[in-house]
């Protein structure tokens, strides 16, 4: 069964159609933007997050040269480079946007297209391609991380990992093997105790939820949920050097995890080549009232007028146990060498 998160962007006559994550499963409501720019607002507003904005990005791209079929060669050219921008800087710390614009750009500069259409039918091949290799890649994670947890693994997992997650379920079935989940609810917008909780149960899988704050009782091993056996998150993005940027949270969890010898598995398709240390990576800081309330209802007394919410945190290099790239799993320290890499190869 395909769960329902894994077909949230859909490229209509309208424009770009988005299951909007801020109230699913509660809802399953769509959100229509009719332009890249209005893509990238969605983006923005966290309609979509984790892999979403991967898929809406493309997809926007391709909305853009659509939208341009009629115009001049260099009007659809530079609306494209535009729109690409906008989608690039709509959230700062995940690269994956930023990736698969350059990597449309550069297929349609290297094409050297003679006309409106042709720049379409090459955004839309270029695409297509670059869809289909990250979910080749999210399904190449979850093979190599299945292979790091035995069959009755509880797991601890944080935020939501989309399409690596449905990418680790998926290929430790075809393995035969099944765990048991502890997933955090991950606030101020709960993405775990609404996506990955869902997804997790539309899978089969055996799951329990947690308050983020009871993370680190867990990992003890003291909790009638018994011991853990791994710290599993997706990585929004990875340094040269090992440093792990991951939904805010995830440095205490894998601090709390490496006091109590949990190993810590973080997945990321591959590191980034322009971020040699942490400090390349921008701290994505939304708007502090944010955390004053909690899926639009106000939790915090109204005499409190000021939160503050970084969407990210850095894990140094010695809370994690090894990377897991699709070129194969590597210590953090020896993370830099997935670019020198020219088959899948496991490193350990």
């Amino acid at each position: 069964m395909r769960p329902v998160l894994d077909d949230s962007v859909r490229l209509t006559d309208e424009g770009v159609r988005i299951l909007d994550r801020r109230v699913f499963p509660a809802r399953q409501e769509w959100v229509l933007a009719r332009s890249a720019a209005e893509v990238a607002t969605a983006i923005r507003e966290m309609v979509t997050q984790s892999s979403g904005p991967f898929y809406a990005g493309l997809a926007g791209l391709r909305l853009s040269a659509r939208l341009h079929r009629g115009s001049s060669l260099e009007k659809a050219l530079t609306a494209l480079a535009d729109d690409g921008q906008l989608l690039t800087v709509a959230r700062p710390t995940n690269n994956h946007v930023r990736d698969a614009v350059r990597e449309v750009l550069a297929a349609v500069d290297a094409a050297a297209p003679t006309s409106a259409d042709q720049v379409a039918q090459i955004v839309e091949a270029e695409a297509a391609q670059l869809e289909a290799a990250y979910r080749g890649g999210s399904a190449e994670l979850g093979r190599l991380t299945a292979g790091l947890l035995p069959d009755g693994a509880r797991v601890l997992t944080h935020c939501w990992m989309d399409a690596y997650l449905i990418g680790l379920v998926q290929e430790a079935s075809r393995a035969g093997r099944q765990y048991e989940w502890v997933v955090t609810e991950t606030r101020p917008y709960l993405q775990g105790a609404r996506l990955t909780a869902h997804t997790l149960a539309e899978m089969g899988q055996s799951l329990t939820l947690v308050t983020d704050s009871t993370a680190a009782s867990v990992l003890a091993g003291q909790s009638r949920l018994g011991r853990l056996d791994a710290l599993v998150t997706a990585a929004d993005r990875v340094t040269m050097d090992g440093h792990v940027i991951n939904k805010v949270g995830t440095l205490a969890h894998a601090v709390a995890a490496t006091a109590f010898d949990v190993p810590f598995y973080a997945l990321v398709l591959a590191p980034d080549p322009t971020a040699a240390t942490a400090s390349d990576v921008v701290i994505e800081e939304r708007d502090g009232a944010e955390v004053l309330s909690t899926l639009g209802e106000r939790t915090a007394s109204p005499l409190v007028e000021r939160g503050y919410y970084p969407a990210f945190d850095v894990t140094p290099p010695r809370f994690v146990r090894r990377i897991v790239t699709d070129r194969g799993v590597f210590e953090p320290a020896r993370v830099g060498e997935y670019h020198g890499t020219t088959e899948k190869e496991h490193r350990s």
